[in-house]
Formats: structure tokens, C-alpha cells, sequence
């Protein structure tokens, strides 16, 4: 396994916004594989692709209970609102609050191509949140009162 680079705020990468995954093989158990070795080496809530400067539509998530995997993954519903500190492994030593969804539902693919879905509270569905924006190009910075000054 290996550990990749995670990009941080400025880099181009990070504004792309990522393509759907059409090819379900090793290649993406690697990826996902490493991806979630990045994310604990780096002591982080999730990764997307793009942070990683893989211009792919796949998230590892893990808020405690175990990585998640999500391929493709795309929100369908949302209920209610909470503001709480909100950090970035791409935007380093710099947290801020942001206003997300309390309770998300996600439609998303596992490695293999098959469809479930995943529904979050709290931490959850703020990570979830948080990594489906990156891989549309969006920073949680650009969601804060303050907005992204420079790309900080």
C-alpha cells in the first residue's frame, strides 16, 4: 500500500471537478486501499480523490466506526441544518464554522459497482457533506462566512 500526497489549497486539482468512475477492478481496490492509509496516516475524518490529485468521483470516510467507502457517491436527501468548526486536510491549521445538512441520505457504489446507501447525523453527514463537495471542486473555505480569501 502507499501513502499519497494530499494537495493542499491553491493547487489547481482541488478546484476540478472529478469524473465518474465507469471501471469497478483493482486498480480502484488500490486506490481506495491506499486512500484510506493516506486518511489515518494523516489522522484525518475522510479523503476524496481529488485531494489526492485524482481527478475521480471516490470518497473514504471513517467517523469512528470503520472506513467507508463511496464510489460515485451523490446526495438525495437532507433534513434540517447545523453550524459547527469544520477543518480540511487540504486547507491545514485552519478551521472555521460552516452551515451543513443535520441528516443526509447518500446513494453511492461500493468497489465491486454495487449500489447502496448510507445515511448520516453529526460528524457523518458533516464528512460526507464535506467530501462529496471536493469532488465537485468546492472547499469547505468557500462555505464559510468569511469565503475563501485568496485561497488563504
Amino acid at each position: 500500500m502507499a501513502i499519497y500526497e494530499i494537495l493542499t489549497v491553491g493547487h489547481p486539482a482541488l478546484r476540478e471537478k472529478a469524473r465518474e468512475v465507469t471501471k469497478f477492478n483493482e486498480n480502484l481496490g488500490r486506490l481506495l486501499d491506499n486512500m484510506v492509509e493516506t486518511m489515518v496516516s494523516a489522522q484525518g475524518v475522510g479523503l476524496a480523490a481529488p485531494q489526492i490529485g485524482i481527478a475521480k468521483r471516490v470518497v473514504v470516510i471513517d467517523v469512528g466506526q470503520g472506513p467507508v467507502e463511496l464510489v460515485n457517491p451523490v446526495l438525495m436527501e437532507y433534513k434540517g441544518t447545523l453550524q459547527e468548526l469544520e477543518g480540511c486536510l487540504s486547507v491545514p491549521e485552519f478551521t472555521e464554522e460552516v452551515e451543513r445538512h443535520a441528516w443526509v441520505k447518500v446513494k453511492a457504489q461500493d468497489r465491486y459497482g454495487k449500489e447502496f446507501f448510507i445515511e448520516g447525523t453529526e460528524l457523518l453527514s458533516r464528512a460526507l457533506q464535506h467530501e462529496i463537495d471536493h469532488l465537485d471542486g468546492i472547499l469547505f473555505i468557500d462555505r464559510t462566512q468569511r469565503g475563501p480569501l485568496q485561497e488563504r
